[in-house]
């Protein structure tokens, strides 16, 4: 974030320069933006007694956009949250106070204070943290509900959530044990792609696993549902060599990444696809992509949390749309524009040049 004048704030976008998009705001009852410190500050206020997620963004980052269509679907579906929008930059007062300096960054609040922080644009980490943070904050319990029963369909959907779900102390990149740290490089070593839960961050899960699955340790490895082990297995299976047919279908995310940007000579990743775009840029380049007459594959990255994400890392490109040509980056919607009216793009698309 880049301090511009005396008590205004200007967050620089990827690749320089600034914009002033406008981000259309929700029109349910728990979904609002905040304009100043003093109407943050009462929205807060007024719910004091369950959770509030605000979401620190910018107009012109395209990662904010797609937050804010992520915390609307939350907003139907947690109706006792509130969830707030905040411009960054327009409300410096609020982003110096919590240290935001870059977007999107999502803080929870409960009882006025601040119990949470999430930075980046991690579209389950943030469902996660707005169910777990949220529980027991909507209202009074309704008649019938049973916590037990509840806990098991949580724990049920959770070591479903991935093909291979690894519950540890800690995040892989920061493993807080001896025993998580190790099994983690095991997965790492033998490029099995996976997702995990830190049961640190969650008392419920951390006791309940142990007896949903009859395993009273940690940490816990599960592929398709169902409880391989925790260490010692794993290392078992390892020096057995079943570790591969254990984990018969997993592929690095590298591997993975590799493979879609080689599906076709030219593949466009887009939020959307030929038929329906869903966002302005990914509309602007299918017109010129198609206007070109060259033949070209597209990629949902709205359908697939984890290419969105990694394929930014791999690329080194923050934004989408993507074109690549042969397994080679071009570019985005701009590159694009430029090719064409350089003359250049048809030959670019073919591999020409």
């Amino acid at each position: 974030m880049e301090e511009s004048g005396k008590g205004y704030l200007k967050l620089q976008r990827p690749g320089g320069g600034f914009d002033d998009r406008l981000v259309m705001s929700g029109s349910m009852a728990n979904l609002t933006d905040a304009t100043s410190l003093q109407h943050f500050e009462e929205l807060l206020k007024n719910n004091s007694k369950s959770l509030t997620a605000v979401h620190f963004h910018a107009p012109w980052a395209p990662q904010c956009s797609q937050m804010n269509e992520v915390m609307a679907e939350l907003a139907k579906e947690h109706k006792h949250t509130m969830f707030v929008k905040l411009e960054a930059e327009a409300v410096p007062e609020v982003s110096e106070k919590y240290e935001i300096t870059s977007v999107p960054t999502f803080l929870f609040f409960k009882g006025g204070e601040k119990i949470d922080r999430l930075d980046g644009a991690h579209a389950p980490e943030l469902t996660n943290k707005v169910q777990r943070l949220g529980s027991g904050g909507g209202g009074p319990a309704r008649a019938g509900d049973v916590p037990k029963e509840d806990l098991n369909e949580r724990l049920k959907r959770l070591i479903n959530a991935a093909p291979c779900m690894l519950f540890m102390k800690g995040s892989p990149q920061e493993p807080r044990c001896g025993f998580s740290r190790q099994i983690v490089q095991i997965l790492k070593d033998h490029s099995v792609q996976y997702s995990s839960f830190d049961i640190l961050s969650d008392e419920e899960v951390r006791q309940g696993l142990k007896t949903y699955a009859n395993w009273p340790t940690y940490p816990q490895v599960y592929v398709s549902g169902e409880l391989i082990g925790g260490l010692d297995i794993m290392k078992e299976l390892v020096e057995s060599g079943e570790l591969e047919n254990t984990f018969p279908k997993t592929v690095s995310l590298e591997n993975r990444l590799k493979s879609l940007i080689n599906k076709s000579p030219v593949m466009l990743f887009m939020k959307g696809n030929k038929e329906a775009a869903k966002c302005g840029f990914s509309r602007q380049i299918l017109e010129i992509m198609n206007g070109t007459g060259v033949e070209y594959d597209t990629f949902d990255i709205l359908g697939d949390e984890e290419v969105r994400q990694g394929l930014k890392k791999y690329s080194n490109w923050p934004t989408y749309p993507q074109v690549y040509v042969k397994g080679e980056l071009i570019g985005g919607v701009d590159i694009i524009k430029e090719l064409k009216e350089n003359g250049e793009l048809a030959s670019v698309l073919k591999g020409e040049n």
